[in-house]
C-alpha cells in the first residue's frame, strides 16, 4: 500500500498541536511548581523568589494553549475519521515518536533526579517529592496516550477520546481557578503591585532622609528638602494618586514616613495570609501595612550610620 503524501494542512495541524502540547505542559508543570512553592515556602532560601509573576503568566500561556491544543487534535481527528490514510502521514508518526522521545526521556530524567537525591544522602522534602511525582505523572499519562494514539485505539474509540479531552479541559480550568486564589483576580494584583511600588518608594525615602542626616547632621524640615538635582535624586510620587509621600520630622532623629495603600500586606507569605511586602528582593517585615493610611516611625542611629559631611570632616581634622 502505498504511503499518503503530508499536505501542508496536516503539517501545519500537527506542527501547531504539537507546539500547543509542548507548552501547554511546561506552563501547567511551573504553576503547579510555583503552587507547591506558594504552599510550602523554603525557608532556608536567604533570597526571596517571587512567584506571582510567573503564576500570571503561566495561567495565561494555559489559557491560551490548552485550548487550542484540545482544538486543533480534534480536527485532526476528524480529518483522520474522513480519510484513514490520514493516519499514516509521515508528520504524523514523526510528532507522535519525538513526543514519546520526549515524555520518555522525561521520566527517565525525572527518576535520575530523584535517585541521585536519594543517594547522596539529602532531605527529600515533601515539596521536593511532589515536584517529582507531578513531573512523572505527567510525563506518564502523555507517554501513555500517545502510545495509545501510535497504535489507532482512540480511532476506534472516539468517545473515550472525548471523554480525555474533557478530563484535560476539567484539569486546566481547576488548575487555573487555583490560581486566582493565589494571585486574586487582576484588580487584585494591580492593587498588590501599587502597594509595593509604594513600599519601595517609601524605603528610597527613608535612605534619603538618612543620607542627608549624615551630610548635614540634621534632618529635613520638609520631604522637598531631599530634592537633589546635581544627583539626580527627586522624590517618588505615589503610583496612582500622583502625590508625594507624607514625611514628618519627629523628637530628636526620629522621623516618620506615611502612604495610602489599597490592601493589607505583611511578612507571612504562603501561610495563607494577604501578599506580603517585598522591596529590593528581599523580605521587610517591618514594612507590613493595612488598607488605608499607614505610618513608619524610625529613629537613626548616629552610630551605625555616623556623619560624614562637612562638621565631620573637620572634627576629624582637629584630633
Amino acid at each position: 500500500m502505498e504511503t499518503p503524501k503530508a499536505t501542508p494542512k496536516d503539517f501545519f495541524l500537527w506542527a501547531g498541536a504539537m507546539v500547543a502540547l509542548y507548552g501547554s505542559v511546561v506552563a501547567f508543570l511551573g504553576l503547579v511548581f510555583d503552587y507547591i512553592n506558594y504552599a510550602m515556602p523554603d525557608m532556608a532560601l536567604n533570597y526571596y523568589v517571587d512567584p506571582y509573576s510567573s503564576i500570571a503568566y503561566e495561567m495565561a500561556s494555559l489559557i491560551v494553549l490548552a485550548p487550542l491544543f484540545l482544538a486543533l487534535m480534534r480536527v485532526i481527528r476528524r480529518d483522520i475519521a474522513r480519510d484513514h490514510t490520514r493516519n499514516e502521514v509521515w508528520v504524523r508518526r514523526w510528532a507522535l515518536f519525538l513526543t514519546l522521545f520526549i515524555a520518555g526521556a522525561t521520566i527517565a530524567i525525572d527518576l535520575i533526579v530523584l535517585l541521585t537525591t536519594f543517594l547522596n544522602g539529602e532531605e527529600l522534602s515533601m515539596r521536593f517529592l511532589l515536584k517529582v511525582l507531578v513531573v512523572l505523572l505527567v510525563a506518564s499519562a502523555g507517554f501513555m496516550h500517545f502510545v495509545a494514539d501510535l497504535w489507532g485505539y482512540w480511532v476506534k474509540n472516539p468517545s473515550y477520546a472525548r471523554y480525555i479531552n474533557w478530563a484535560v479541559a476539567l484539569l486546566v480550568v481547576l488548575t487555573v481557578i487555583a490560581g486566582f486564589f493565589i494571585v486574586g483576580t487582576p484588580a487584585e494584583a494591580r492593587k498588590a503591585r501599587l502597594d509595593n511600588q509604594r513600599v519601595q518608594d517609601l524605603q528610597s525615602i527613608q535612605w534619603q532622609v538618612v543620607n542627608y542626616w549624615q551630610q548635614k547632621e540634621r534632618l529635613p524640615v520638609s520631604i522637598t528638602d531631599l530634592e537633589d538635582p546635581i544627583a539626580g535624586y527627586s522624590n517618588p510620587r505615589d503610583p496612582e494618586t500622583g502625590e508625594l509621600y507624607v514625611y514628618r520630622p519627629g523628637q530628636g532623629l526620629s522621623f516618620t514616613l506615611c502612604a495610602a495603600f489599597a490592601a493589607e500586606g505583611n511578612a507571612n507569605w504562603g501561610k495563607g495570609e494577604p501578599m506580603p511586602v517585598r522591596a529590593y528582593g528581599t523580605l521587610e517585615g517591618d514594612w507590613a501595612h493595612g488598607a488605608g493610611e499607614t505610618c513608619y516611625t524610625r529613629t537613626i542611629d548616629p552610630e551605625r550610620y555616623p556623619p560624614t559631611g562637612q562638621k565631620a570632616v573637620q572634627s576629624y581634622l582637629k584630633l
